[in-house]
């Protein structure tokens, strides 16, 4: 009689904690091509990744060149308020990993757009393809941008080239660093050897961080003059001028122009969700627990770093800060060793993963286009010359980081974030009545997530409208 209730217990947990048998997760995706098939090899080869190193994987997929906007964020909301959004964010982009996972579960696939399509069919596949793909995109110009900003610092510093050279602009760098080396790497088929310089660019920030940190004590306050000669370092916010007494004197509460940043630049930061759903899939005795811990222990982490990279940089300039940290630096220290050493590797780190990011945009434009086609190289390096044409084009016409970060946060990363995920967990699982406290938590955060998109998108919009206007003269 004992052994009845504890039978039924294990197979209770079982149920809730793992796929049906009926559903396996593994392998859910039946539109995977062969490219697809070659690019991930690792998730149909056996669920064998350890907690550690699925900890790892996605401390890797969370960190990015987010980074490299925070402290623009916190000069704009004070350090207050910023740390008030940045727990905010953190805590609502756990709760919607919870929510994935237990619709990987329910439905049983890992793919987002497998989801999206059993949600809501071709306009659910459509909305995650294409929340996936701008987030890549805006990926992508973030790393473009860095190139565009950094690598006529590091030319100049080598060479000593005049600013009129034109081979230190940095909008002929980044068509030249796109055609001889993201192109060629880009067009393989299998890039799975590429997946390593993940790991280069998570030590690149981790390195990028402990110099943020020293340069707080090194670098004084008021700072010097800054040299504005260099023709490709216009990226300062113009709004915040004022006293060097007022520089010097952080604030903890801030509202300007700018302060509608703050929001999609955290949000951007804290995007993996495309990839939370293959590591479960791969996540060796896999259950739903034990992945919900690896993602706290990943966020945790991601959340100090970005906490400290934040607070040191904008204690270093202040109501200075631009938009992207590391090129911040170069506006007053533009020799510095130590920092042309970061720049070196952040360099590397962003040109090498820019191949990476491409990858999944150009296979899920190929299913939504071609989606029962086989694989035809013409067809392949067409979608490769337009996507990255595409991208360039974004980011020699778009003057700043900031709106690249701003837009995609606003929209891609608030659809992964918050729409989607509550969106197919209403849908999809059966099993919770919608009166039930879930699901009334996840309709509430579905209307948080469209509030925030909206509110988000019409204050950055008006901006750019506002900012248009100033330059025409009206």
């Amino acid at each position: 009689m004992t052994d009845t209730p504890r039978k039924d217990d294990s197979s209770r947990s079982n149920s809730e904690d793992s796929p049906s048998p009926n559903r396996p997760l593994h392998g859910q995706n039946p539109d995977l091509d062969a490219e697809s098939q070659t690019f991930l090899p690792k998730h149909n080869a056996g669920k064998n990744a350890s907690v550690s190193m699925s900890v790892f994987n996605l401390g890797n997929a969370i960190m990015g060149s987010g980074i490299l906007g925070l402290s623009f964020a916190m000069a704009n909301t004070g350090i207050a308020l910023f740390v008030i959004l940045l727990v905010v964010v953190a805590v609502f982009s756990l709760y919607s990993v919870h929510l994935l996972l237990k619709t990987a579960n329910e439905a049983g696939a890992v793919v987002y757009e497998s989801l999206g399509h059993k949600a809501f069919g071709i306009p659910g596949k459509l909305a995650a393809s294409w929340s996936i793909t701008m987030q890549n995109i805006g990926a992508m110009s973030s790393y473009l941008f860095i190139i565009k900003y950094e690598l006529p610092i590091v030319i100049q510093s080598f060479t000593g080239a005049n600013d009129g050279e034109w081979y230190i602009y940095g909008d002929y760098l980044i068509i030249l660093v796109s055609i001889i080396v993201i192109l060629p790497l880009s067009l393989l088929r299998n890039l799975s050897s590429l997946g390593y310089t993940s790991g280069l660019s998570l030590l690149c920030m981790v390195f990028f961080l402990i110099v943020v940190i020293i340069k707080k004590f090194q670098i004084p306050c008021p700072l010097p003059v800054p040299d504005s000669g260099n023709k490709t370092m216009h990226m300062f916010n113009s709004d915040n001028a004022t006293t060097d007494d007022d520089t010097c004197k952080p604030k903890y509460f801030v509202y300007n122009s700018q302060t509608v940043y703050a929001i999609p630049i955290i949000t951007f930061a804290f995007v993996c969700h495309p990839t939370i759903l293959p590591m479960y899939d791969e996540l060796k005795d896999r259950s739903r627990r034990k992945m919900q811990n690896v993602a706290n222990v990943s966020f945790l982490a991601m959340f100090i770093m970005y906490l400290l990279a934040a607070l040191f940089g904008y204690l270093t300039f202040n109501i200075h800060v631009g938009p992207e940290l590391l090129h911040t630096y170069s506006k007053f220290y533009k020799h510095d060793i130590l920092l042309l050493v970061v720049r070196l590797a952040v360099l590397a780190a962003v040109t090498l993963t820019v191949p990476v990011v491409l990858f999944p945009i150009r296979t899920s434009v190929g299913h939504l286009l071609f989606p029962k086609k086989y694989f035809s190289w013409i067809r392949h390096v067409i979608i490769t010359l337009s996507l990255l044409a595409g991208t360039n084009i974004l980011v020699i016409f778009v003057p700043s980081i900031r709106d690249i970060f701003g837009f995609i946060g606003a929209s891609a990363a608030a659809m992964l974030i918050f729409i989607l995920p509550s969106a197919l967990y209403i849908k999809l699982v059966k099993k919770e009545s919608m009166i039930s406290a879930q699901k009334i938590m996840a309709l509430m955060f579905l209307i948080l997530g469209l509030v925030v998109m909206f509110v988000c998108m019409t204050l950055i919009t008006y901006g750019w409208i506002v900012n248009s206007m100033k330059d025409q003269g009206h």
